[in-house]
């Protein structure tokens, strides 16, 4: 019986929570969307990126930003972050 709840009740649920923010962000995104020019200033700088709350946050050095990408070098290598997904960016 857990497992049936698990597999068919709670793991569905939270997909869809997850659905839900998501598209809370992208409607958000659209009344104010974040340019690259904006952070492109922030080359070269150690910055704090947070993708929201079921992402990740990211601490390294901004190296490049193209198109919708933000190339970042962290202390476990390179990462590559898609810039719609972003909520903040903090400058240490």
């Amino acid at each position: 019986m857990p497992l049936f709840m698990l597999f068919f009740i709670i793991i569905p649920q939270k997909r869809e929570m997850e659905k839900g923010v998501l598209l809370k962000i992208k409607k958000r995104k659209g009344v104010a969307a974040m340019t690259n020019e904006v952070i492109k200033k922030y080359i070269g700088k150690n910055c704090k990126i947070s993708t929201g709350s079921f992402g990740t946050n990211v601490v390294g050095k901004i190296i490049d930003v193209n198109e919708n990408w933000i190339e970042v070098e962290t202390k476990k290598g390179k990462e590559l972050i898609n810039a719609d997904f972003i909520q903040n960016v903090k400058v240490n």
